[in-house]
């Protein structure tokens, strides 16, 4: 199958690993949820770093996405997002625009 360049270098196929930090040290489990992953607490579980301090680095495509870190089943704002959106339960969610 043939390409155009077009397609090939499209900004829409291109990922850009974005790292993605949650201050719950009280947690017992966070995951990273948003439209790139479909809201599926499996998809990006977060690892527990030293300082308490929860993180996760994931390859996204261009564009604006919403998100949250899912905490012990609760959803949290990131305080670093670019803006709030709502998602689609009109819950407040976490906005980055990936360029």
């Amino acid at each position: 199958m043939i390409t155009s360049n077009r397609e090939t270098y499209s900004a829409h196929r291109n990922l850009q690993a974005r790292n993605f930090i949650c201050h719950a040290s009280q947690a017992k489990t966070v995951s990273l949820v948003g439209d790139f992953n479909h809201w599926n607490p499996s998809a990006h579980p977060m690892q527990r770093g030293p300082d308490g301090a929860w993180t996760a680095r994931i390859e996204i495509r261009h564009g604006h996405h919403r998100y949250a870190f899912l905490a012990d089943d609760q959803l949290l704002l990131d305080p670093q997002a670019m803006g709030v959106a709502r998602n689609d339960q009109g819950q407040r969610v976490s906005l980055i625009a990936v360029s």
